[in-house]
């Protein structure tokens, strides 16, 4: 299946060079923020790992629960405020971050032919109404594209 071998691929390889780039970044630069509404840096990774951890739970259980897998929203900024991003050490947030991936390759590598074809669906009107006629797949590319896209933001 070569999306899910693109999909680790891709994973693996922002886990090995996003960290050394952000650790270059100046600590006033990765806590700046615009507006008290805005992410900083180290909120957008601190984002990554929130969803990091919505998206292993949903990977794990899209796997043995009733298909369609019904895929809940999560409060995003909220998250990010209660989890505090801004305060923790950069090295502490990437050692998060870099774990959190690395357990979703673990599973999704291992992850039956058969399960990547399960049926997703909003669970709330919250969710990105995209996700009709989708599949676990489709979330797993989709994870990664989300997570390329926020990377950009942050080193670039």
């Amino acid at each position: 299946m070569n999306v899910l071998f693109n999909s680790v691929n891709k994973i693996n390889s922002l886990t090995a060079a996003a960290p050394d780039r952000i650790k270059n970044l100046q600590t006033e630069d990765l806590e700046y923020k615009i507006s008290p509404q805005k992410w900083s840096k180290k909120e957008i990774l601190g984002h990554l790992c929130d969803s990091a951890v919505n998206n292993l739970s949903r990977f794990v259980r899209a796997q043995f629960e009733a298909e369609p897998f019904a895929v809940v929203s999560y409060a995003q900024d909220e998250w990010v405020s209660v989890n505090h991003y801004n305060e923790m050490d950069t090295v502490e947030l990437l050692n998060y971050w870099v774990t959190l991936n690395k357990q979703i390759v673990r599973i999704i590598s291992n992850m039956p032919e058969s399960k990547l074809s399960v049926k997703i669906e909003p669970a709330n009107a919250a969710f990105r109404e995209d996700t009709a006629d989708k599949s676990l797949l489709w979330l797993i590319e989709d994870y990664v594209v989300h997570m390329d896209y926020h990377l950009k933001q942050i080193i670039d």
